[in-house]
């Protein structure tokens, strides 16, 4: 009887989370666009170094960047909450973010034509910059078939209303991240000539250790072992925000990898690849990178901070 209660009582939770989402939704769609985007950044400015993740940025910054004054860590700091803060304003009008809408311009446009016009099959990587969620629009924009994987939240109501949101802008395949028949689905699709994106920063418990800023982060193996398992192109592109919800995407020259016999130091290249391409971007850029709030290395790290 306890564990009904409480699963009723999550269930409301879960209700009350999605309604206020559709209320601030409806809301932030009476806004123009660049106001809203504006306004988000403004308020998490002032809120999120409020908050306890605070320390998680504060060590993060000081991780990547040792040498680094604490006044431009705390710009970066203080940028990066602006960005989010531009990010979670801006979901709410994703079908307004689009090359179509003049939002958005392409460096290398045609090589997304290249993969959307050919039989080859392809693994778009990025990561979690500026606002990702614009270079799924590219990528639909581009009219290229695409798996597009994304993790799924832990409320149910609010995942259905993200997935809506998506299908505004033409998102329209889902492949959830983790499950086992969506892993093969992936590689069906690859297998068809399709393509798949996938967002390769985060922390992944399962995956090897590879450098990251010069200290050791467990990292993800999903995008390169689909490369080397079905020799598609390696397709990395990231998101810049030019001023307010104005972005350019940047689509890279295509990369093929080689498969050896060696498989452990295939994959452990492709890795090292692709964090070093990720480590690129966020130096570059690193108020637009999304998970200085995450804790991406591995524990020795954050204890040898002495914090």
């Amino acid at each position: 009887m306890a564990r009904k209660r409480g699963a009723r009582a999550q269930d409301l939770i879960w209700r009350l989370e999605a309604f206020g989402f559709d209320v601030a939704t409806a809301f932030l769609r009476l806004l123009p666009v660049d106001f809203a985007s504006d306004a988000g950044a403004v308020l998490m400015r002032w809120i999120g170094p409020l908050t306890g993740t605070q320390k998680t940025v504060d060590q993060n910054l000081r991780i990547a960047f040792p040498d680094m004054s604490p006044e431009e860590r705390k710009r970066i700091s203080i940028a990066q909450w602006g960005n989010f803060g531009r990010y979670c304003f801006e979901m709410a009008l994703m079908d307004r973010l689009t090359p179509a809408k003049g939002r958005v311009e392409v460096v290398g446009a045609e090589r997304l034509a290249d993969i959307a016009n050919s039989d080859e099959a392809a693994v778009y990587v990025s990561g979690h910059f500026a606002n990702f969620e614009v270079m799924a629009a590219v990528l639909m924009d581009a009219g290229i078939k695409c798996q597009v994987t994304y993790r799924p939240t832990n409320n149910p109501y609010f995942d259905k209303r993200i997935i809506e949101s998506r299908k505004k802008y033409g998102i329209s395949m889902f492949a959830p991240k983790g499950e086992a028949a969506a892993i093969r689905g992936l590689y069906a699709a690859l297998k068809r000539g399709e393509a798949i994106a996938i967002l390769s920063d985060q922390k992944f418990n399962e995956g090897i250790t590879d450098l990251f800023f010069g200290q050791p982060a467990r990292s993800a193996t999903g995008a390169i072992r689909l490369v080397l398992r079905t020799g598609a192109r390696l397709q990395l592109g990231y998101i810049e925000r030019l001023k307010s919800a104005r972005f350019r995407a940047v689509v890279c020259e295509p990369i093929y990898l080689e498969n050896t016999d060696d498989p452990a130091a295939d994959l452990a290249k492709g890795v090292r690849l692709l964090n070093a391409f990720i480590e690129e971007r966020i130096r570059a850029r690193p108020e637009e990178w999304w998970f200085w709030v995450h804790r991406r290395w591995a524990d020795e790290v954050y204890a040898a901070l002495g914090d």
